[in-house]
């Protein structure tokens, strides 16, 4: 073999393994108009597309084949030096030759993925990560990188290197904690989908498993659900890597296994202060409280007379229970844009989200971010003239208030004024109704004239006892004995003691009209 042949057979592996590298990282409408570019297939699934078009690059390289797989190449990754990076030999250690050979670029803080650098200024897609209130970034140690499949295996390994500057490695290191093992200044790692369109949320990719240094970490995991038929929900937040890392300047290297089932993603570190619900507490008081005065007009408004209006509106009812814990709200809040004047507990809420961040009004389960959160003035006072006995109050047009029990204490008392009084009768008592009884009656004791029976038919003194328990025929036979022994008054003070009923009481009867 002649040198020219060495030449060109050097040229064209030099050609093919970064054409190769930066197909494998091409999407679905990527590898389809390269391929009806070259007049091939386009349909079928990814894995069938990446394998036609390496086949494509592999037997058909040309200028023109090259041309366009840099042009849809550059059009995904603009601005990066990918092309470059892509020359490098998969079997190459990730980092490792850029490291040896070029110091400048670790004392600068450069950033590997994949085997392919991204320098810091320029990351390898513009992708925004949403703000998260309990998180401030205090410095970005790898931007928004994007996961890239090194083959058709569904679980793939990507790594990343990073390493912290003297200042960065005490600030943890001094850093107080918030509870035993967490500090208060972390290092995170933050996963979202791969898209340069509006901010992204925290999104982990499937068969998520985070390597620090060797050592997993943990991922948060599923949220069980209570409701059938409804699956576990994973709360994506940032991964916690500070307890793995070397606090000094050496070398960190994070390995990410993900699944790879068509969606993409991106991966980034930042070194974050960490707040707690009582911090962002104390911000909404210090920052986000409506006077009472501007809280009256917008009551004024919301019941402002509209002339094109069939229904007027005289009022509106606010409750004072806290729709989360069904408890007396301590601080109303609400949020700003939304509609209705109901709040709900500004303490309760941010504990909530603390430990499951879903950031939605409990009232009508629109968002409500941290930064659109206000303390309601007018219902703060409110609270603090009102009794724990009231529950509700009603908002008037004028911009005053008035508490609902009070009417419905009204409404009791007037049901009891309308309710009429009839005058309760002692049936015992002869001279109640007007009539004297019918017998004489015996005291308990048996003996007459002793404060119970008066003589020859006088006046009662006490009040007779009526026995209601005694039936017909007990009344017969002690009229009938009564009979018998009427002849000898004088010996009833040595008579024995009249029966009793089944209540200790006299069986003479006393007739109550």
């Amino acid at each position: 073999m002649n040198d020219g042949t060495i030449k060109d057979t050097w040229g064209f592996a030099a050609g093919v393994l970064p054409c190769a590298n930066m197909v494998k990282s091409f999407r679905v409408s990527d590898l389809q108009t390269l391929l009806a570019s070259m007049g091939r297939s386009k349909s079928g699934l990814k894995q069938d597309l990446v394998g036609r078009a390496l086949r494509l690059v592999q037997t058909e390289y040309s200028p023109e084949l090259l041309k366009n797989v840099r042009q849809l190449y550059e059009s995904r990754f603009p601005k990066t030096s990918g092309w470059l990076a892509a020359r490098r030999p998969d079997g190459v250690p990730v980092g490792y030759s850029s490291l040896s050979s070029s110091p400048t670029a670790t004392t600068q803080g450069a950033d590997y993925l994949n085997g392919i650098s991204k320098p810091v200024a320029t990351p390898a897609a513009e992708v925004k990560l949403v703000p998260l209130p309990f998180y401030q970034t205090l410095e970005t140690l790898l931007l928004p990188t994007e996961l890239i499949s090194q083959n058709n295996e569904k679980l793939q390994d990507s790594q990343c290197i990073f390493e912290l500057t003297p200042n960065q490695a005490d600030q943890i290191r001094n850093a107080s904690e918030l509870r035993p093992g967490m500090r208060s200044i972390q290092v995170v790692l933050r996963i979202c989908y791969t898209d340069s369109i509006g901010v992204q949320e925290d999104q982990y990719p499937p068969n998520i498993a985070v390597k620090v240094n060797q050592s997993y970490c943990h991922v948060p995991g599923y949220y069980p659900s209570n409701k059938p038929g409804v699956e576990p929900r994973r709360p994506c937040r940032p991964v916690n890597i500070t307890p793995w890392l070397h606090l000094s300047t050496a070398t960190n290297r994070v390995t990410v296994t993900w699944g790879n089932f068509g969606k993409r993603y991106s991966v980034a570190v930042y070194l974050v202060r960490v707040f707690t619900a009582a911090d962002l507490f104390s911000q909404l008081k210090l920052c986000s409280e409506e006077s009472a005065e501007r809280c009256r007009e917008r009551i004024q408004e919301k019941l402002r007379f509209d002339p094109e209006s069939e229904i007027a509106t005289t009022g509106l009812r606010v409750s004072l229970i806290c729709p989360l814990v069904k408890m007396r709200l301590g601080v109303p809040c609400r949020v700003l844009t939304c509609a209705h004047l109901q709040c709900f507990d500004a303490v309760f809420f941010l504990q909530m989200n603390e430990k499951k961040p879903t950031w939605t009004c409990p009232v009508c389960d629109k968002p409500a971010p941290f930064e659109l959160l206000t303390i309601d003035g007018l219902l703060s006072d409110i609270l603090k003239e009102t009794s724990e006995e009231i529950e509700e109050i009603e908002y008037l047009t004028d911009g005053s208030w008035r508490p609902i029990r009070d009417e419905k204490e009204r409404d009791r008392e007037r049901e009891r004024s309308n309710t009429p009084e009839y005058p309760v009768v002692d049936i015992c008592i002869p001279e109640a109704n007007g009539h004297s009884p019918a017998h004489s009656s015996t005291s308990l004791t048996g003996k007459s004239g002793s404060g119970s029976v008066g003589t020859a038919g006088g006046p009662v003194a006490g009040g007779a006892v009526v026995d209601l328990t005694l039936d017909s025929s007990s009344e017969e036979e002690e009229g009938g004995g009564a009979g018998g022994d009427s002849e000898d008054t004088e010996d009833s003070a040595d008579s024995p003691a009249p029966k009793r009923g089944r209540y200790n009481y006299d069986k003479d009867l006393v007739t109550a009209y």
